[in-house]
């Protein structure tokens, strides 16, 4: 079968459910209404409330959200379950959950001055949840920032062989990478110190960014050979260092010195991305080689461990908390009317969905056992963007490091994000203000995931394993939970607001089958470092960091379940009264 069909009838579905679906969720849940004033309209100000215009907003916020999880999970669930049970979760949980997340964050703040999710939280329920559920945030964001960081440094230490003695990869992408990072450094300064319009600039730097692209393959910077270090693990943990110092510098200079440049340059990296893919699909004649349902691990058992590991491997191409921050943070400063939501927060997260469809048909192209499946998802991702640029006569290794940059820039805008929000956390938690405050806080944002990428960790059995492979499972659980809490924060807002009294369950179902799945998942990765032989052993060292980060979570997660639970019954109660009255 053709690849075509699997993506071609996926963004039908996508397209349909934005005209059906999300016109219910437009008038009869979320009941939106021009009449109301936005906060970007009521409280303008130039800087952060400044009503944008739909089309311009929705590509902003779509670069925001579309960074690499689309990408890295779809690739990951689809190599261990197979493409078709991958491809279901990445539809279905778009439509009734990832969406309605999205979305159900973004009305809510613009009720509440723009006010964030956890915010939100604290009006409708308690102070102690909006403690409790920032702590959660935090942590969140610190496995985001490893698992990420880690993934990206991959692709400067690894190549791919492909044929006639060409590798790609490694030090090659590595000084793509450092001179992508130069280049909106001086676009920012140019815009901000000359009278270059943005449209100059963009049209000078972008053929730059192609060519840092080009020369990259010609001046490889391989750091274990120009430190003679002893193996590409040991160049990758620095690689780690020189990227967590860059989330510091990104996390406290100004944003036009480097995030507002990067970011726009990075938006044009998306777009191509997504122009080659379609080409590729449409016109290519690739054909699906692997399975469409695997046993995983060795299982013989269909439903497990699929139920639950699928639905927080996939992560960001089905649903993903972080999206309620990026909704709740940025993009509610700016929505110009309440009609603005539904493209912009319904229609980008299925938007994002065919990002992950795009990054799932790169394993479909695949035979089992291809050499390839074994790298990190950014190879896979790279070499299938590399097969499709080739279509149009681009050569394929040039088409390849263009992918590996691609996933790199989508994972400096996650980074950049994280990092802030990281940062604005602990100022608000803790009280610290002015520049010490703001370097002491970034410090401790990117001192953690440092300290957790230079120990030597390895899976339950005692096996080295990458440091992404290991904590992707403990984000994802950790990402598809904040979803479920941030669901939870809207279903209580929607019961107390909402004319429609049964409103509520449209965002109540989603978020409890999220909680099971999530809580289900990291216990099953607590248990697996805790329970060795069916025996309790105490993990030690290096090996309990990861039992302990998902014992935190888990008890986070249902601290704040039990305090959101009364909540949520006596609005119900109250429904009810009101009903029969």
């Amino acid at each position: 079968m053709n690849i075509l069909v699997v993506v071609g009838l996926g963004t039908l579905i996508l397209v349909l459910s934005y005209f059906t679906y999300g016109k219910f969720l437009s008038k009869k849940v979320f009941e939106l209404d021009n009449s109301r004033t936005v906060p970007a309209v009521e409280m303008e100000d130039g800087i952060d409330y400044v009503p944008t215009d739909a089309k311009y907003l929705a590509g902003q916020h779509f670069s925001a959200i579309a960074a690499a999880g689309p990408v890295t999970g779809p690739i990951i669930a689809g190599i261990s379950f197979g493409w078709f049970p991958t491809m279901l979760w990445i539809l279905f949980g778009t439509i009734l959950i990832g969406g309605v997340h999205d979305m159900g964050s973004l009305v809510a703040s613009i009720r509440h001055k723009a006010a964030s999710i956890s915010d939100t939280m604290r009006v409708y329920v308690s102070k102690r949840v909006w403690v409790l559920f920032n702590i959660f945030i935090f942590f969140t964001l610190i496995m985001i920032i490893v698992a990420f960081t880690d993934i990206t440094t991959s692709s400067f230490v690894n190549t791919i062989d492909i044929g006639d003695g060409k590798t790609v990869g490694g030090g090659s992408i590595a000084t793509s990478s450092i001179l992508y990072l130069i280049l909106p450094v001086i676009m920012g300064f140019l815009l901000k110190y000359t009278k270059m319009k943005l449209s100059v600039a963009t049209i000078i730097f972008l053929p730059l960014v192609a060519l840092s692209i080009w020369v990259g393959q010609y001046i490889p910077f391989n750091l274990d050979q120009v430190l003679g270090l002893s193996s590409p693990q040991s160049a990758q943990k620095i690689w780690n260092v020189i990227v967590i110092v860059y989330c510091f510098i990104a996390g406290i200079v100004p944003v036009w010195a480097l995030l507002q440049p990067r970011g726009h340059l990075g938006g044009y990296f998306l777009y191509a991305t997504l122009i080659v893919s379609f080409i590729g699909v449409i016109f290519g004649g690739f054909e699906t080689q692997y399975p469409a349902w695997i046993h995983p691990f060795g299982s013989e058992n269909f439903w497990t461990p699929m139920f639950p590991v699928l639905f927080i491997t996939v992560a960001c191409g089905a649903c993903s908390g972080f999206h309620s921050l990026v909704s709740s943070g940025t993009t509610s400063k700016q929505i110009a009317k309440e009609s603005d939501t539904k493209p912009i927060g319904y229609g980008m997260m299925l938007a994002e969905s065919v990002v992950a469809l795009v990054a799932l048909s790169t394993v479909m192209m695949l035979p089992k056992g291809d050499e390839l499946l074994s790298t990190s998802p950014n190879f896979v991702y790279a070499s299938g963007l590399g097969s499709f640029m080739n279509l149009i006569g681009i050569d394929k290794a040039f088409g390849i490091s263009f992918g590996l940059m691609a996933f790199t820039t989508f994972v400096y805008d996650t980074l950049d994000v994280c990092t802030r929000l990281g940062r604005f956390i602990i100022q608000e938690l803790t009280g610290i203000k002015g520049n010490v405050g703001r370097i002491v806080s970034t410090l401790l944002v990117g001192g953690i995931p440092l300290i957790l990428m230079s120990i030597s960790l390895t899976d339950p059995s005692g096996n080295p394993v990458p440091i992404w492979n290991l904590f992707w499972k403990t984000f994802g659980a950790s990402n598809q939970l904040l979803a479920a809490l941030a669901l939870v924060g809207i279903t209580v807002w929607l019961q107390r607001t909402a004319k429609n009294k049964k409103a509520w369950l449209v965002t109540l179902f989603p978020a409890i089958f999220m909680f099971i799945m999530s809580t289900w998942s990291l216990i099953i990765t607590f248990t697996s470092y805790t329970f060795i032989d069916g025996s309790f052993t105490l993990a030690i060292g290096a090996n309990a960091v990861v039992p302990i980060l998902c014992l935190i979570y888990i008890v986070l997660a249902i601290w704040v379940a039990i305090e959101c639970t009364p909540a949520i019954v006596k609005n119900a109660k109250n429904s009810n009264n009101l009903q029969q009255a």
